[in-house]
């Protein structure tokens, strides 16, 4: 049986509640300008391949350690978005992106207490699955056997653009669980 202390809790501030959503739409928000930052045509080679796996890593991430601020209906969304910006057809990105945020979800409990290189061994496995879920899925949609090359590429691109992304992202999630941050539930 836990105690609980008696008494009146103050109603949170508008500043209190503003901080509150700012810290539960971060992932969001950070996912979305970085698939828009990537869709702006730098003249890069392989461009094309940088919006899909910034996606990955960022889904991932934000679904392993902030379950509460990538729900299913946001990865819809980012999914839908990376859709619009991207060349592959509609609902390939969408679809890839629910698949990894579920198995991030489902495998949480696991990988979080392993540390940094298990969780980036996992999600280079599933950035290999992504890839080529995406290319079987294109080649299906445009009725065309498509050379698996970029998939390949993108599938390496991912891996690597996590351990950056993975850093950045660390240094932030571990801002937004400081005083006055939310908790997330373990998602079974």
């Amino acid at each position: 049986m836990s105690e609980r202390t008696p008494g009146i809790r103050p109603r949170p501030s508008v500043w209190r509640q503003l901080d509150t959503a700012a810290r539960h739409s971060f992932p969001a928000a950070t996912t979305a300008l970085l698939i828009l930052a990537t869709a702006i045509p730098f003249g890069l080679p392989d461009q094309a391949e940088l919006l899909p796996a910034m996606a990955l890593a960022c889904v991932f991430f934000w679904s392993l350690f902030r379950p509460g601020g990538m729900s299913p209906p946001v990865v819809f969304l980012i999914g839908v978005l990376a859709d619009l910006l991207g060349y592959a057809p509609l609902g390939v990105n969408v679809l890839t992106l629910l698949i990894l945020h579920g198995l991030a979800l489902r495998w949480r409990r696991v990988l979080i207490p392993l540390g940094f290189v298990p969780v980036w061994l996992a999600f280079a496995g599933l950035a290999v699955g992504a890839a080529a879920l995406g290319w079987a899925l294109t080649c299906v949609l445009t009725f065309r056997l498509l050379p698996p090359g970029p998939a390949g590429f993108q599938a390496v691109l991912s891996a690597a653009l996590y351990p950056a992304l993975s850093t950045l992202f660390t240094h932030a999630h571990r801002s937004l669980s400081g005083p006055g941050g939310w908790n997330d539930r373990i998602v079974s």
